[in-house]
């Protein structure tokens, strides 16, 4: 599979890109999806929250097929990516990036390498071009000039963002983002809003996982919240803080684990 096999069912602004029907996942005795449904339009911010332990991340992963459901489907383009091989999830995995928790640079790779590895894995850009593809891509996270540090020499919160810069160089259209702001100070935080801010606006379609609840509310379109193994309330950031449920508001509260 390329990219003519997905661009052969376009996706407009505002139209499901992805589906998630009954999705179905077990780790040994513990059920951790029991039916999960939920859509992701083209072009929102889409926040899932839930409590430790409810798969919201394990989610995230089988959207790129880095975790296989025991059942349901997922489907990017309208091809269910729990149905493809490791190989033809390359191609999907080109327009879908993921940014983990804490950035996952390699540690022995500068800055510049950590962000040239995809372009050379995955495109025949010659040096010049990686090279002003690197630099773009670095500024557009606020870190212009940084291509010969190492991870080490970066803080949490520039690691974080040197993240998101290796998950844009490949220009995907959706990121998910797995507790991006987590442990952040506010500055970071702030930053790392802007950047998701700024993609939206040229059409990225994202994904996140958190439990900063505040931030997020700010930004997002849609929040859908993970509970018992399902989607227990999905809306607008003022339907959810609206919503009666109990439960939902003592976990937006902070009041339970």
């Amino acid at each position: 599979m390329d990219d003519a096999v997905l661009n052969s069912t376009a996706v407009k602004e505002g139209e499901d890109l992805i589906q998630i029907r009954g999705v179905e996942k077990r780790f040994e005795r513990k059920d951790v999806h029991k039916g999960i449904n939920l859509t992701v339009k083209k072009g929102e911010v889409l926040t899932l929250m839930g409590g430790s332990g409810t798969g919201k991340s394990v989610l995230l992963r089988s959207i790129i097929g880095l975790e296989r459901p025991d059942a349901g489907s997922i489907h990017f383009h309208g091809i269910d990516v729990t149905k493809l091989n490791e190989e033809k999830l390359v191609a999907v995995r080109k327009r879908v990036a993921y940014v983990f928790q804490y950035g996952a640079l390699f540690d022995s790779y500068s800055v510049f390498e950590n962000l040239a590895y995809p372009l050379r894995e995955h495109t025949k850009l010659d040096e010049a071009a990686i090279g002003k593809r690197v630099a773009d891509a670095l500024a557009a996270v606020g870190l212009a000039g940084s291509e010969q540090l190492l991870p080490a020499d970066l803080s949490g919160g520039m690691q974080r963002r040197v993240g998101v810069a290796r998950a844009i160089i490949l220009e995907p259209e959706v990121i998910l983002y797995d507790e991006p702001t987590t442990g952040l100070d506010p500055y970071n935080t702030k930053q790392i809003l802007r950047i998701l801010l700024q993609l939206q606006k040229q059409g990225v379609t994202s994904v996140l996982v958190t439990h900063d609840m505040h931030s997020i509310f700010e930004v997002t379109d849609r929040v859908a919240f993970l509970r018992a193994g399902k989607i227990q309330a999905i809306g607008t950031a003022k339907e959810i803080s609206d919503s009666p449920d109990k439960e939902l508001q003592a976990f937006i509260r902070g009041e339970t684990p």
